[in-house]
């Protein structure tokens, strides 16, 4: 047997659900990345603490019922750096971020929570433009936040202002989750440029592009798309930390199917493109912050695309895979010179402090 034969047997292996070991004694970088560091200090410190039936489908949010009525209910935190950066801020990008998770989940987002942690010295006018931003970006995405919490820190102790919110939601038309061979895999727009756009808000390297973060609710997106595909779409996810990619191997994983993406039919602008190219870094592992990626069944491919392309959001939506049969829960990618290659999740963490 061969090397590559080797790994490709060890992913097949991880794929199908292979218990996961944490090897490191301290927290990293890498922890919160998204990929392969995240997914295991997960499994093996959150699900085997927290283990029950809910929480261990993993999806972007959790679902339930309460008196027959199906709700979806989600949590996230964010400690981006730069707070301000082109196209938004750490505010906008907390309520986008908690309502597409919701809507991903084919609910009606209702309510948000926000939750702020100050670090001593942090100006009031910069807390005020943050907290308009999140009142017009709920507005937008026609939610309320109507509870929250504020702690303060000794200066030195954080990193001006972190935000942890929370959402619930009516479950209204649910994807199906089941995934055959054949269903078409999009994305709502070209990938990556959130994660771009962070990493040159920092000013740590000597690169300038026209691009800004595409933060967005994704709600009514995604509404049109399903009530031009009733009944056909199979999973929403989306493509945050970890990029498209590591949506793409959950969803395989999941499924017990392989995803076969062809690398020329994914969205990537010019500047996104380049700009990864410099740094030597693939686009489809680049967060997003405005994007979903969504499988629907075959005769819905179609319809689908009409309906992404036909708003405002998803003027760039194409389709990027198809679902196929094997090899179980990998990811493979037929490239532009036409071989073909493992998408694993993604390893390290290229983009630190990117949500």
């Amino acid at each position: 047997m061969t090397i590559r034969e080797e790994q490709v047997l060890e992913r097949i292996e991880r794929a199908r659900g292979r218990r996961a070991r944490l090897r490191d004694d301290t927290i990293v970088l890498a922890h919160g990345s998204g990929g392969k560091a995240t997914r295991t200090l997960v499994d093996a410190v959150f699900r085997e603490a927290f283990a029950n039936p809910v929480l261990d489908r993993m999806d972007d949010s959790a679902r339930f019922a309460v008196n027959g009525v199906d709700l979806a209910f989600t949590t996230d935190s964010y400690v981006v750096s730069p707070l301000f950066f082109p196209g938004g801020d750490i505010g906008d990008l907390a309520v986008n971020g908690t309502v597409n998770d919701l809507a991903v989940a084919g609910a009606t987002p209702l309510h948000l929570s926000a939750g702020f942690i100050l670090e001593e010295g942090f100006p009031v006018e910069s807390l005020r433009h943050i907290t308009e931003s999140m009142r017009a970006a709920a507005e937008a995405a026609g939610v309320d936040i109507v509870t929250g919490d504020t702690k303060v820190v000794q200066r030195g102790k954080a990193d001006g202002c972190y935000i942890s919110t929370s959402g619930v939601g009516v479950v209204t038309d649910p994807p199906s989750g089941a995934l055959r061979p054949g269903d078409a895999v999009l994305v709502t727009g070209p990938i990556g440029e959130h994660g771009v756009t962070i990493m040159l808000a920092r000013g740590e390297l000597d690169l300038e592009a026209d691009l800004a973060s595409d933060t967005a609710p994704l709600g009514c997106l995604l509404a049109e798309l399903r009530d031009a595909c009733p009944g056909a779409v199979r999973r929403m996810r989306d493509a945050t930390r970890g990029g498209v990619a590591t949506v793409l191997n959950e969803i395989a994983a999941d499924a017990g199917l392989a995803i076969a993406v062809d690398e020329g039919a994914v969205p990537v602008r010019p500047a996104v493109r380049g700009a990864c190219e410099l740094l030597g870094i693939d686009p489809m592992y680049v967060a997003c912050e405005g994007r979903a990626v969504v499988v629907v069944a075959p005769e819905a491919e179609a319809a689908a695309l009409a309906a992404l392309r036909a708003h405002p959001l998803g003027a760039g939506a194409a389709v990027i895979a198809h679902v196929k049969d094997d090899p179980s829960g990998l990811v493979l990618l037929k490239t532009a010179f036409g071989g073909t290659r493992i998408v694993d999740l993604l390893a390290g963490d290229p983009l630190p402090r990117i949500c």
